[in-house]
């Protein structure tokens, strides 16, 4: 690991470390500034975060990453291009977003996936893009991290058709907030979910039922940060220490102690992410 460019705050940091709990699987570290963000750092090890993932939603963007990801140890990120992205420039080559995990930081594909609510690019630009990520994530041997809004059948169905026609591949449903169907078809073809600060909001009993019923080893826990802060923080600007809330809550629905969630996440985000070392 690189020194980190803010010695005193890691220090800081540092100095507070927890044993490892929870991990943030899906954050935007980039979107807080540089001066921000060894603070944002230190709270989430405060708060017994021991690691986290920031992560890619453009070419350029994901091309910054890896240097970020080397000021602390367990600070990883992925690389791809957010669907809202997708009709910005060219479908990329898989082999071209392949390439980029070649980095020992980079340790997923994505985001990727189709956001039908926004429809901020064609929906056939979209699924183009959304294949080309899967066989990214399928020639990298990483997994992909995959965006779903108001898309379910077209998620269910590409996912089905790329493991038909060119074999298995990893991924997870991130901030997962879509149907029973496609976690569960989700599930039938290996993918793993990921919760976010969704599953404390008041109005989401059902996808709490969802999270209480899912097998306990595809279960991860995320924050999207700064988007989508918990319950009791709705309003403020979301960060990774408050991962805890949302873990909370799923601990709850599975009837586990928050440490044994905690130890269930972070074993099953090892499983996934096994550059994650």
């Amino acid at each position: 690991m690189q020194r980190c460019p803010h010695r005193k705050a890691c220090s800081r940091a540092t100095s507070n470390r927890l044993p490892e709990m929870l991990i943030d699987s899906h954050c935007h570290l980039d979107y807080y500034t540089e001066a921000e963000r060894p603070e944002v750092l230190a709270r989430a090890i405060a708060a017994g975060v021991g690691g986290l993932v920031t992560i890619g939603t453009s070419l350029a963007q994901s091309r910054q990453l890896p240097a970020m990801a080397e000021m602390e140890a367990n600070l990883w990120c992925t690389v791809g291009i957010h669907p809202h992205h997708a009709a910005e420039e060219p479908v990329p080559a898989p082999g071209d977003l392949a390439a980029l995990v070649n980095h020992p930081k980079v340790i997923g594909i994505g985001e990727s996936g189709l956001d039908y609510f926004y429809d901020r690019s064609p929906r056939d630009v979209q699924q183009a893009g959304f294949r080309a990520h899967i066989r990214a994530a399928r020639l990298a041997g990483v997994p992909l991290a995959i965006h779903a809004r108001d898309a379910d059948a077209d998620i269910a169905a590409i996912l089905q058709d790329e493991q038909d026609t060119g074999g298995e591949f990893q991924f997870l449903l991130h901030c997962f907030s879509s149907s029973r169907a496609l976690a569960e078809a989700a599930i039938a073809l290996g993918g793993y979910v990921s919760f976010s600060g969704i599953l404390t909001f008041p109005k989401s009993n059902e996808l709490r039922d969802i999270a209480r019923d899912l097998p306990a080893d595809r279960l991860l826990v995320e924050t999207d940060a700064p988007y989508l802060a918990p319950v009791p923080l709705r309003g403020k600007r979301n960060e990774p220490a408050y991962v805890r809330h949302t873990a909370s809550v799923l601990a709850g629905l599975r009837g586990l102690d928050p440490q044994a969630l905690a130890e269930l996440t972070t074993a099953n985000f090892h499983r996934l992410f096994r550059k994650a070392a």
